[in-house]
């Protein structure tokens, strides 16, 4: 942890010159939650940062990409993905301004009661933290894959309170650069008005460690607009970016997906619609009645009516906008790509498409994601997928 205790060091050289006495230089702090907290504010106020406005907070995320498959894996690797060092330098030079880190904590904590986060997890993710950092990127601390949450919610709220006050007591001497996301696509059993009641909750749990953190929540329904539509955040708490998801049309983005059920199988969309030729949807498509009416108009209608048209997409996007100027929130759109089994030519267009309507509607974003199957570099051959970062920085912005 050379980044932090390198801080450290300066600061109480600081204070020994000034003829000061610092307490807690240590930085230890209470030691309650899961080991000892990093510290790394160099004497800064978190009070004072607490009245940091939101919207340049939300704006200082800027153009981000997600760190996906390797923390959030049941075991990091056991998704082809292993979190390198050299990773970070790579999306800091590209011109990339902060990393969205997806985060298992749930299969890293005790089952039963006080559900202690595993200290070398804890560890690993420190180090992330301090690598980002280190190269002057944003990072969010995102909750992801509670699927234990997501089947039964009541089991599993004590457990989710649990983990943000551990991670919230642990981070709570970060700068305003780090971010927390209380979590990741609520679904299933977790419905937006549970997640309403849940969110406060959580919200209190962490401000009783970190009052000044920027938090960043979605709504139910897999953060899609729908669901932001129904987000109910608190009124008194103005520190908090709503975010959303986008991946429509889905049957688009996620053609041919091996984790997507059968009615996703049909592969050969491209986009904008409609195609230059009809596509014929598999046959698990067509016994789904929604996907079939997709593909009917997918393959009939104009483009200023068509579901994977331009006209569509800048539609959703202007509805999400809509909702963050009527309950004055600023918006992260945290995650949005096309699965590598789609054509280029499509994932190109419509990335590109997303990104720069979100930019246009004063959107910061994370693309889904660095080195995996939707990913902007290939980790085999040590290369970005050039053109694919083009339709996110253009000219190498």
């Amino acid at each position: 942890m050379k980044f932090f205790r390198m801080k450290l060091l300066q600061t109480a050289f600081l204070a020994i010159l000034l003829g000061l006495v610092l307490p807690g230089c240590s930085g230890t702090g209470n030691d309650s939650g899961s080991g000892n907290k990093i510290n790394d504010k160099g004497g800064e106020n978190m009070e004072a940062e607490a009245k940091e406005d939101v919207y340049e907070q939300a704006r200082a995320l800027g153009r981000g990409v997600n760190l996906g498959n390797a923390l959030d894996a049941p075991f990091e690797g056991e998704w082809d993905m292993v979190i390198q060092e050299e990773y970070f330098g790579l999306i800091r030079e590209k011109g990339f301004q902060s990393v969205r880190v997806p985060i298992r904590y749930s299969n890293k904590t005790q089952a039963e009661a006080p559900y202690t986060i595993d200290e070398a997890f804890m560890e690993r993710v420190d180090w992330v933290v301090e690598q980002s950092l280190e190269e002057g990127l944003k990072v969010i601390v995102d909750l992801h894959h509670f699927d234990e949450m997501l089947s039964d919610p009541a089991g599993n709220k004590d457990r989710l309170l649990a983990i943000w006050d551990q991670v919230s007591h642990r981070y709570s001497d970060q700068p305003k650069q780090v971010y927390y996301e209380v979590l990741n696509e609520p679904n299933t059993a977790i419905t937006p008005v549970l997640w309403n009641e849940y969110l406060i909750e959580a919200i209190a749990v962490i401000r009783s460690n970190d009052p000044g953190r920027t938090l960043i929540v979605g709504g139910g329904e897999w953060n899609s607009i729908d669901g932001l539509y129904k987000l109910e955040l608190p009124e008194d708490d103005r520190n908090i970016i709503a975010t959303f998801h986008y991946y429509s049309p889905i049957l688009v983005t996620h053609q041919g997906a091996e984790w997507m059920t059968a009615e996703y199988g049909t592969t050969g969309l491209t986009w904008p619609g409609p195609p230059a030729e009809p596509v014929a949807p598999v046959t698990a498509a067509q016994e789904v009645d929604w996907v079939s009416g997709f593909f009917n108009d997918y393959n009939t209608k104009p483009a200023a009516d068509n579901p994977a048209g331009m006209a569509a997409l800048i539609r959703d996007l202007e509805r999400a906008a809509q909702w963050g100027k009527d309950h004055d929130r600023p918006l992260f759109l945290g995650e949005f790509g096309v699965y590598s089994t789609a054509d280029t030519v499509s994932r190109i267009a419509w990335t590109k498409a997303v990104r720069s309507e979100a930019e246009r509607l004063d959107m910061s974003w994370s693309y889904w994601e660095f080195g995996a199957s939707f990913g902007l570099y290939d980790r085999t051959a040590g290369l970005w997928r050039e053109e694919l970062v083009e339709a996110l920085l253009p000219g190498g912005e």
